[in-house]
């Protein structure tokens, strides 16, 4: 068996793991990321391939080492299809938006951390924990056949939604967040598939609904003939076949006659609240790991980046200052719930709702809202429109107005979340009492929903 000692051992070259390497090699620190896919495969995720934010990234990888990825810039909107009510909603969305190439996002995320010194072993599957005295002390692994033993100060949890290290560490003695369950997850399964004309929505990011709450369709444009076409469906609900139910929907899609499917891939991701806590004595869970995920859309590239990067900067912190224990390492949940967190789990309390909502009035409501005002709600806060426009839209939502209600009341519980999350404690001793006044708040959004408790 050999042995690997370093300062940090990043387990998964995803978004939050390059990030997370590149940022502490960058600060002197020897790192090794620790990868199960074989050189020409790391890199290869499934993926929606849409990136909202791509004019913010953190600069632990320069964003022009990563742009040429970015393959169709052209997004500016949201298209909405609501075949049963005959509607498409078209709603404008602020900020940078990109479709990407994953596969060659993912290589140059791999490039840039490569760069910045950090060392990348393939073909190596984590099998168990280390610990000692309560700390994590590095992982064991399979590499291409041979046992191999890496020791670490630190142990960065980069695996995704389905990693393992949470389950092999002991960590009922620490503040991180164990309160997790498969329901909190969907599944999703994507194709790239390649069609014979260019279609005429290459300007949008398409969504459709399925046949059941809490799931949809997408249909993403990485250029005007290459979509990634997608469905996902939270694991509360009944299974869904993921390739028939994509196969019989694009058979229904003019456009999609004669296409050809280049690459398809399954996974599974967090949609639920960022992780209480994501740091135990040597150890630090980022991205998907973490819950670090828009729960409403599954989104979770630009959060995964800022994650990775604000854990690599805790863990430096951590190393120069007396060791990595949860006090130390706590900067890094602070900044997470400071920048994304709350925000996600503002918007979790949506995703609450959805799974006890008629799917039905949820699409009719939306059909009955003009798309400008629906993007204005859900980006700038504003709701305001003329007396002309506001009783045209109520009798347009007569018939809606109990699930209208059911959104207000939401939509206020939402923002008294995230207000207790501004309050997030500033050491691991507060921690429990700010749960508890959160908890309490969930206990109002389960009754005014109806929904089944979520945690």
């Amino acid at each position: 068996m050999s042995t690997h000692e370093c300062d940090v051992a990043v387990v998964g070259a995803g978004t939050a793991g390059c990030y997370a390497a590149a940022a502490a090699a960058a600060d002197g620190l020897n790192v090794v990321v620790i990868e199960r896919k074989d050189e020409s495969e790391a890199g290869h995720i499934a993926c929606g391939d849409a990136l909202k934010g791509a004019d913010a990234f953190p600069d632990a990888i320069p964003k022009s080492e990563i742009r040429p990825s970015f393959t169709n810039t052209g997004v500016d909107h949201g298209r909405f299809e609501l075949p049963e009510h005959d509607t498409v909603l078209d709603i404008p969305v602020p900020g940078e938006l990109a479709v990407i190439d994953r596969l060659e996002f993912g290589r140059r995320m791999i490039d840039g951390a490569t760069e910045a010194g950090a060392a990348f072993h393939y073909n190596t599957v984590v099998q168990d924990v280390l610990q000692e005295d309560g700390r994590v002390t590095g992982v064991r692994a399979i590499r291409t056949g041979d046992p191999v033993t890496y020791e670490a100060a630190v142990t960065i949890d980069a695996a995704g939604a389905l990693s393992i290290l949470q389950d092999k560490a002991d960590l009922e003695n620490t503040t991180f967040d164990t309160n997790v369950s498969y329901s909190q997850f969907c599944s999703a399964y994507r194709e790239i598939v390649e069609v014979p004309e260019e279609v005429e929505w290459d300007d949008a990011l398409v969504f459709k609904p399925t046949e059941r709450a809490a799931g949809y369709l997408w249909y993403f444009p990485r250029t005007s003939t290459t979509i990634n076409a997608g469905l996902g469906f939270q694991m509360t609900e009944a299974p869904m076949k993921l390739v028939q139910d994509l196969r019989a929907d694009l058979q229904t899609r003019p456009e999609f006659e004669g296409a050809e499917v280049k690459d398809k891939l399954g996974a599974a991701l967090p949609t639920r609240r960022p992780y209480d806590s994501a740091v135990a004595p040597g150890f630090v869970a980022v991205g998907d790991a973490a819950g670090h995920v828009n729960p409403t859309t599954g989104g979770g590239i630009a959060g995964a980046a800022y994650a990775g990067t604000y854990a690599a900067d805790a863990v430096v912190d951590a190393l120069a200052d007396g060791g990595p224990t949860e006090a130390a390492l706590w900067e890094y949940n602070e900044r997470v719930m400071d920048h994304f967190g709350a925000r996600y789990a503002g918007l979790d309390v949506y995703n609450v709702l959805s799974t006890a909502i008629d799917v039905d009035d949820l699409m009719g409501l939306l059909a009955s809202i003009p798309g400008e005002k629906l993007a204005e709600a859900l980006y700038s806060g504003s709701t305001s429109m003329g007396l002309g426009l506001k009783l045209k839209s109520a009798v347009k939502s007569f018939g809606y107005w109990g699930t209208i209600l059911d959104f207000y009341r939401t939509k206020q519980l939402s923002e008294k979340l995230i207000d207790r999350y501004d309050a997030y404690p500033s050491d691991p001793s507060g921690l429990e009492a700010w749960q508890n006044d959160r908890d309490d708040l969930m206990d109002r959004v389960y009754e005014t929903t109806g929904a089944e408790p979520k945690y």
